[in-house]
């Protein structure tokens, strides 16, 4: 390659690293032509574009980048998988884990993603994860799921409250009003009936009197025989 060759792909290849927010690294040693397009196709697939470059290369890329974290993963023959804007992060994560478990040869160095650098093992993890639109939807549940119970809390005693309050109305309109209760009358006087013994005293005197008035008569005869005897 020559130099101005050399120098157009530092150039093109500063420009992709200032401008990838995710980029994953793995030594394709031992891989074949076929592997390396198969697994170049998964990572389209996913954002990703899969470039093989020398290392000279790409430390005076990563240098002028100021990507020193990306220096430390240059360890032999690399690869960089580039995450597009739009990418899939676990995708690409998942796509490179599934052709190092079924090649057996391709080996996961490490990346960054969002300014950090992280480990093969955390790409390993990244990639067991579901896919972006399920782990989207998931996590969209969670944040809905207490807000819908927060929702029916609210909701729940004023809906109880108005539903008592439209009983009530139906009641009240289907109901004749109550009449007052008429004030309570003056003592009506005391039935003839309770009166009976009053009168059985009277009646029971009535021969007292009868009998006090005979006695003097009596008395009046037993004078005049007296005297007719003399």
């Amino acid at each position: 390659m020559k130099k101005e060759q050399k120098e157009q792909v530092v150039d093109e290849l500063t420009q992709r690293l200032r401008a990838a927010d995710t980029l994953l690294v793995a030594d394709y040693r031992g891989l074949t032509m076929p592997q390396i397009d198969e697994l170049r196709t998964r990572l389209l697939e996913s954002g990703a574009r899969f470039t093989v470059i020398k290392n000279t290369l790409t430390r005076r890329a990563a240098e002028a980048a100021g990507t020193e974290a990306l220096l430390t993963l240059l360890d032999g023959p690399s690869a960089i998988a580039f995450l597009e804007a739009d990418g899939d992060m676990v995708a690409a994560a998942k796509a490179l884990a599934d052709a190092a478990r079924e090649t057996r040869v391709l080996e996961i160095r490490g990346g960054i993603m969002q300014g950090r650098a992280v480990t093969a093992a955390e790409i390993e993890t990244l990639a067991k994860l579901p896919p972006e639109d399920v782990l989207r939807g998931q996590v969209l549940g969670a944040i809905v799921a207490p807000v819908t119970a927060l929702a029916g809390l609210l909701n729940a005693p004023l809906q109880n409250l108005v539903g008592l309050i439209d009983a009530r109305i139906e009641q009240l309109g289907g109901e004749e009003p109550e009449s007052e209760p008429e004030p309570e009358s003056a003592a009506e006087p005391e039935p003839v009936a309770e009166e009976a013994p009053v009168e059985e005293e009277v009646a029971e005197a009535a021969p007292e009197a009868d009998a006090a008035e005979e006695e003097p008569a009596t008395e009046e005869t037993t004078t005049d025989e007296s005297t007719e005897e003399e």
